[in-house]
C-alpha cells in the first residue's frame, strides 16, 4: 500500500508563490513512481494541472504553462511543484496523484492524496 502525503498549501497573495509537495511512502525501497497534480476549484469538477513520468517527463494544463514547474527528486517518490504568478482563479485544492509503472512495484495501482488548499485571494 502507498500512503500520499501532501504539503504546502496555504494563503497567498495574487502575483505570489507556493511551492507543493507530494511525497509516495511506501514498504519498499526502490519504487519509482509517475505523478501528477490536479485541482478542484469550490463547485467544480476535477481538472488536470501537471504530471511528470519517468523523472523527467512533464506535461502541463495550458492555464498554468509558463506559471508552474513540476519536478521530482531522484528518488522519484517526491514530487514538486512550484507555482508563481498565482491567480485568484488558482484557489483550489491540490490533490496529488501516484501512479504504479507498468513495470514497477505497484504495477496498475493509483492513489489520491487528501489534497492540500491553495487560497488567492482577489
Amino acid at each position: 500500500q502507498v500512503q500520499v502525503k501532501e504539503s504546502g498549501g496555504g494563503s497567498v497573495r495574487a502575483g505570489g508563490s507556493l511551492r507543493l509537495s507530494c511525497a509516495a511512502v511506501n514498504q519498499y525501497k526502490d519504487c519509482k513512481f509517475d505523478m501528477s497534480w490536479f485541482r478542484q476549484l469550490p463547485g467544480k469538477e476535477r481538472e488536470f494541472v501537471a504530471s511528470i513520468e519517468d523523472g523527467y517527463r512533464t506535461t502541463y494544463a495550458d492555464f498554468v504553462k509558463g506559471r508552474f514547474t513540476i519536478s521530482q527528486d531522484n528518488a522519484q517518490t517526491t514530487m514538486y511543484l512550484q507555482m508563481n504568478s498565482l491567480k485568484p482563479d488558482d484557489t483550489a485544492v491540490y490533490m496529488c496523484r501516484v501512479v504504479g509503472r507498468p513495470t514497477g512495484c505497484y504495477s496498475g495501482s493509483w492513489w489520491f492524496g487528501q489534497g492540500t488548499l491553495v487560497t488567492v485571494p482577489s
